[in-house]
């Protein structure tokens, strides 16, 4: 099978969630997982406990559950970053909670771990350290154009994802990787399509996508000539995307485009990833064709 024969695919994980450790207790050990409620609702919530769609529902020293509404036509995955207010305990990392496939309109319920429970506080019958957590980011992505890493491989036979980049000195550098997990040969040639999108999943139009790096950094991999690849089952290739933070233009505002939407080859079906672009006022981005990258994968 080619790229080209890449179509649409419902990507449905399973909830996921990252755990962080509170600063009380052994923060190297693991996570304490508990069933049941987070506490219990307050009657005013707290700053921060709702944000584009997303709302925190309780909070306890181990867990902290909240509701997501798809505000959307079409059902999506949830991605939500987690914060410290700034006051009170606080926490070590910043977890994310993920709920998947929200069906448009619907309202569902995630839950994170945050932390541990201090037996010595329980012991002496005081209050547990409940962390002062806030919403920090809400982002989503249509299940349809899911990336997936993991998991089941896709109909389309493909996995496409974004790995997590690497900034320095407002230089930024995040690799695409498309593998082949399906029986059928793969074919890419040149450089995969990208389209940057806004918060809201609007294309940002100003935007000018150049065809690889060198215009905006030497050495960052993304120049590598572009070739016809046919990729056997378990083989991957890699694009590399270039831009820079950089403020220029006092009179212009900067640019952030969280998502950028991708077609392996321009009639492939398209997925969503979130690089997180923050362009400054630059304007542009580069993108290298698809290279060859490590040994067989399944």
């Amino acid at each position: 099978m080619s790229a080209s024969a890449v179509r649409p695919a419902l990507v449905v994980t399973a909830l996921a969630v990252t755990a962080a450790a509170l600063l009380v207790g052994c923060s190297s050990s693991a996570p304490v997982v508990v069933s049941g409620p987070c506490g219990a609702a307050p009657t005013a919530p707290p700053t921060g406990w709702k944000r584009d769609g997303v709302r925190i529902v309780a909070v306890n020293d181990v867990c902290a559950e909240f509701e997501v509404t798809n505000g959307g036509s079409e059902a999506a995955d949830f991605s939500v970053l987690f914060g410290w207010t700034g006051a009170g305990q606080r926490l070590d990392t910043n977890p994310t909670g993920t709920v998947t496939a929200v069906p448009p309109g619907a309202t569902v319920r995630g839950r994170v771990e945050v932390g541990h429970p201090d037996p010595a506080r329980s012991a002496a019958s005081r209050p547990p350290l409940v962390p002062d957590v806030k919403i920090s980011q809400v982002r989503s992505v249509p299940t349809a154009e899911a990336p997936a890493q993991d998991g089941p491989c896709p109909a389309s036979g493909v996995r496409l994802y974004a790995d997590q980049g690497d900034a320095a000195m407002g230089l930024r550098v995040v690799g695409l990787h498309l593998v082949n997990c399906g029986t059928s040969p793969v074919t890419v040639d040149g450089y995969p399509q990208v389209q940057a999108l806004d918060e809201k999943h609007r294309p940002v139009d100003a935007l000018q996508v150049l065809k690889g790096g060198a215009a905006i950094a030497a050495n960052t991999g993304a120049d590598t000539p572009p070739q016809q690849i046919v990729l056997a089952t378990g083989e991957g290739v890699r694009s590399t995307v270039v831009w820079r933070n950089t403020n220029d233009d006092v009179a212009a505002a900067p640019v952030n485009a969280p998502y950028l939407r991708v077609r392996a080859t321009p009639d492939a079906a398209p997925v969503m990833v979130t690089p997180e672009l923050d362009l400054g006022t630059t304007g542009r981005i580069g993108v290298g064709a698809w290279a060859r990258e490590g040994g067989p994968r399944s």
